[in-house]
């Protein structure tokens, strides 16, 4: 990775005319430690093969499924990739190419387009902390099924939950994502650029072995057949945008931090569509591989956050040297997992320490604490403790809030945030590509996404209200 010359300059550029410098005590400490310290991703390559790591792991290996399995199977899939390619790729390229005109992280990135944006920034910071800490939850138990299996013994999620070993690994993979975390963006990018080849190769040789299931037909006619009139389902539409911006990043800061490392050169359109494609495949390969175990073990689509860790192992068992298998699957995975958790908590220490002018072991381990805080209840909810709200475990219902509710509400705030405030010319020059398609495209969508949204919780609270 390669230090940064320019940082000062690019970023007093980045700063509507009309918007004083912020010349507080914190500010100049902040700017300080990012002339000092910010670097750059080695390349286009580099940036994209640690975005794609970053969010196709446990948001289309382990989310993806169940929210599909919990709103129709087919018709939520077409929503998704509607809501995917048509509005969340030009918000990701917006947010990557704010962070790069910016040369910061969330805060100082919303701060530079306006006085207020400052607050929003922090709400990012607060959203993803609390995504990240019950990620680290899931995390743990992949870390969990890889020892368990390394005993050469294929596991449950029910005898894995019947103790606390939901808590017990989430807080290993918490010490873990901190420790890699203090060595810096080569440690992700080293994670990410051979992980990712080994888990799309075994995702793919699962799907095969799926095909021969006698789940497969049912299981690709609950994915691809569907009624016309399911479209018209507001709870469909709602879920999958939110899967679309969850996936994708959309509101969290990643896209803005990421952004603010890769190096000039980058043509930013050309690097989200291919992350973004790479996301979505792996989302459809995700699906053709667990819902054929799904069906064929007799296990309900609808059954939530576990999806995956009950219907795997049962796949597994029925395997010739399914345990070995399971032990790569579940290793990958958990690599997979901890670069998730590694991007967010990046943000959050990118923030406090740009902010604070502390060093990146500070921040850290001072975050690591806030996380264990923030994730005890979702670890606790998979234990003997049963911690619940509202009926579903805690994990669940905070994967609802905070995962789909808040990411929606902020990606779109952050979208109008920066359409409204940063030139089109000065977005040209984010983006790497001033061809009037890319600018027009993300302009329009990073204007209008706002209204959008807002209508589809107007159509989705008053049709809860009157029982739809």
């Amino acid at each position: 990775m390669s230090e940064r010359k320019d940082v000062t300059k690019s970023h007093a550029g980045y700063r509507p005319e009309c918007d004083r410098p912020d010349t507080s005590p914190g500010a100049k400490a902040e700017a300080h430690a990012t002339v000092r310290e910010r670097g750059q991703w080695s390349s286009e390559w580099g940036f994209m093969f640690s975005m794609a790591a970053a969010s196709i792991s446990l948001g289309n290996l382990w989310r993806f499924p169940y929210m599909a399995g919990e709103n129709g199977g087919a018709a939520f899939i077409i929503a998704y990739v509607i809501a995917l390619f048509g509005v969340a790729v030009p918000l990701m390229m917006l947010e990557v190419a704010a962070g790069r005109l910016a040369h910061g992280g969330t805060v100082r990135t919303f701060r530079g387009v306006t006085r207020a944006g400052r607050f929003y920034g922090w709400f990012v910071v607060a959203l993803t902390a609390v995504i990240t800490s019950y990620y680290l939850v899931i995390t743990g138990w992949t870390l969990g099924f890889v020892t368990r299996t390394a005993t050469l013994t294929i596991t449950d999620f029910e005898a894995f939950t019947e103790g606390y070993n939901s808590v017990w690994f989430f807080l290993a993979v918490t010490a873990i994502t901190a420790l890699v975390n203090w060595r810096g963006l080569g440690a992700i990018v080293s994670l990410s650029r051979y992980m990712m080849p080994l888990l799309l190769a075994t995702v793919i040789g699962l799907v095969f072995y799926a095909m021969q299931l006698e789940g497969w037909t049912e299981a690709t006619g609950f994915l691809f057949s569907w009624e016309p009139g399911q479209l018209t389902n507001p709870r469909t539409w709602y879920f999958a945008f939110g899967q679309a911006f969850f996936t994708v990043a959309i509101g969290q800061g990643y896209l803005v931090t990421y952004g603010s490392y890769i190096p000039r050169e980058t043509h930013v359109p050309r690097a989200s569509l291919v992350v973004t494609s790479v996301q979505g495949t792996v989302a459809i390969l995700a699906g053709l591989m667990i819902f054929p175990m799904v069906f064929t073990h007799d296990i309900d689509p609808a059954t939530g956050s576990q999806l995956a860790f009950k219907a795997m192992p049962e796949a597994f068992r029925e395997m010739t040297g399914g345990v070995w298998l399971a032990l790569i699957f579940f290793a990958l995975l958990f690599v997979a997992a901890l670069s998730s958790c590694l991007a967010g908590m990046k943000v959050v220490v990118a923030a406090i320490a740009e902010r604070l002018a502390w060093t990146t072991g500070r921040a850290v381990l001072l975050l690591s604490g806030v996380f264990v805080v923030l994730g005890l209840p979702s670890a606790l909810s998979y234990a003997p403790t049963d911690w619940s709200i509202g009926g579903r475990p805690v994990l669940d219902f905070v994967d609802q809030v905070a995962g789909t509710n808040t990411v929606l509400i902020s990606g779109v705030v952050g979208a109008g945030l920066l359409c409204w405030t940063i030139s089109k010319h000065r977005i040209g020059e984010g983006l790497g590509s001033h061809r009037g398609w890319w600018v027009w495209r993300v302009v329009l969508v990073g204007r209008s996404a706002p209204i959008l949204v807002a209508a589809l919780l107007t159509w989705r609270l008053a049709s809860s209200g009157a029982g739809g």
